[in-house]
């Protein structure tokens, strides 16, 4: 078994115009004060990292390292949530998703994609550069929006987004595979990958691919109803990364699943600050560590109630306190016979 690192930071949440949040290096010394060891680096943040630079320069990389460890940090992984959701975008979410995207690229969804899909190149080179292991991104989405069985969907068309999304999608994982490091989808409601089903389709649809893996965040299966224990039993192999995130999910008897349109603060699934929420990270960490998670435990703030930098302050010693040194020996060893082979057929009868 390998002892989980951390704790890690997620800084997409907390980056800004106002100091210390608006440059790597003073938003790395505020994370170390907390007691963070590593930042997950949002890529489209330019004020934080610049991942044209990266892709390209290893004395940029370098710079960046140095950076850190002069204010005690790691990099935990790059990210490209933002630019991921632009590799797949169905029509009815173009405007939305539009300001994702550098202007000259708005109202064109096939540049877009292109730009994405570039975007994503990048951040596998970079990713090498850095010496890094494994990147976090969406999948974007085709079929979201025929979530709900109603209108009946025809027959192919869920088939049909699936084998678009992982043609779109194969030769970034190539990308990755040629850099060594694996890509890692967040299975997130609003992406086609929000559940394990769909990440089975998606993986079977790209030939089992090795750099295909999972981005797990609890919160997500809470709001769904998922079994977010069990979901570590069947795709642990999988999981490379982890986003330490916690909710809540009371029902009533005018909402569910659903939310009835409602804001998050009146939402019966919401997320919540480490701590304040459902969640059994307990049973997580325990989990990830008997199948032997060696990644980093990461903070990814989000509540419709605290303060982030409550949440943040509170973040670190929570994920420190789950962290679980492991074993070296049984427990019951102070009770071995120091038996050899020929003891035990002798035990068994075997002569």
């Amino acid at each position: 078994m390998a002892t989980i690192k951390g704790p890690g930071i997620f800084l997409a949440q907390f980056a800004g115009a106002e100091p210390p949040f608006n440059d790597l290096r003073t938003i790395a010394r505020w994370a170390a004060e907390l007691g963070y060891k590593g930042v997950q680096i949002p890529t489209w943040e330019s004020r934080l990292f610049d991942l044209e630079r990266a892709a390209d320069s290893d004395a940029y990389c370098d710079e960046i390292k140095g950076i850190l460890a002069e204010e005690g940090i790691a990099i935990t992984e790059l990210s490209t949530h933002l630019q991921g959701q632009l590799v797949a975008v169905h029509p009815a979410y173009d405007e939305a998703f539009d300001g994702f995207a550098p202007p000259s690229m708005r109202g064109n969804p096939r540049a877009r994609q292109q730009w994405a899909v570039e975007q994503l190149r990048k951040a596998a080179h970079a990713s090498q550069r850095l010496g890094l292991k494994a990147h976090a991104t969406f999948s974007g989405a085709l079929a979201w929006p025929y979530l709900y069985p109603w209108p009946q969907r025809p027959a192919g068309l869920v088939e049909t987004a699936f084998d678009e999304l992982a043609n779109r999608w194969r030769p970034i994982l190539d990308a990755f595979d040629a850099a060594g490091v694996d890509l890692c989808y967040e299975i997130h409601p609003g992406e086609d990958l929000f559940d394990g089903v769909t990440f089975e389709r998606f993986l079977q649809g790209v030939g089992n691919h090795p750099r295909c893996h999972m981005l797990y965040d609890p919160s997500h299966f809470v709001l769904q109803q998922l079994d977010y224990l069990g979901f570590i039993d069947v795709y642990h192999s999988r999981i490379r990364m982890f986003h330490v995130k916690d909710a809540e999910f009371r029902p009533s008897a005018r909402q569910g699943v659903y939310g009835g349109y409602q804001p998050w603060i009146d939402r019966a699934g919401r997320f919540r600050s480490l701590g304040d929420g459902q969640v059994d990270f307990g049973g997580i960490f325990s989990k990830l560590t008997q199948y032997g998670y060696d990644g980093w435990a990461v903070l990814e703030w989000e509540c419709c109630i605290k303060h982030p930098e409550q949440g943040a302050a509170e973040g670190a010693p929570f994920i420190q306190r789950h962290l679980i040194r492991t074993t070296d020996k049984a427990f019951d060893d102070f009770a071995g016979a120091g038996t050899d082979a020929a003891a035990n057929r002798r035990m068994l009868g075997l002569g």
